[in-house]
């Protein structure tokens, strides 16, 4: 079950709930009884663990292709223009 960051837009109040995707919305703030209780966006908290594809390619920061082909590409595309082409 995920758990949401609400905050009441009257008081200010904040907390964290468990609810389920499918449960009715909270609106009631459980400190100021107003229904200004709303879910906050928040970054999700869960970690991957193991040796999987996001270990092994993103671990330190650049994807299974390197920065290579990126600049061979540009140096392709560069040689294909003409001089007083604006693509570069």
């Amino acid at each position: 079950m995920p758990i949401y960051d609400f905050q009441c837009t009257a008081c200010g109040y904040q907390q964290e709930l468990m609810r389920k995707v499918s449960a009715p919305s909270v609106e009631a703030c459980p400190k100021c009884a107003q229904e200004t209780f709303s879910k906050q966006v928040s970054a999700p908290n869960f970690q991957l663990s193991g040796s999987g594809w996001y270990a092994t390619d993103f671990k330190n920061g650049q994807s299974a292709s390197s920065a290579k082909p990126a600049e061979s590409a540009s140096t392709e595309s560069a040689a294909k223009c003409n001089p007083g082409c604006a693509c570069h």
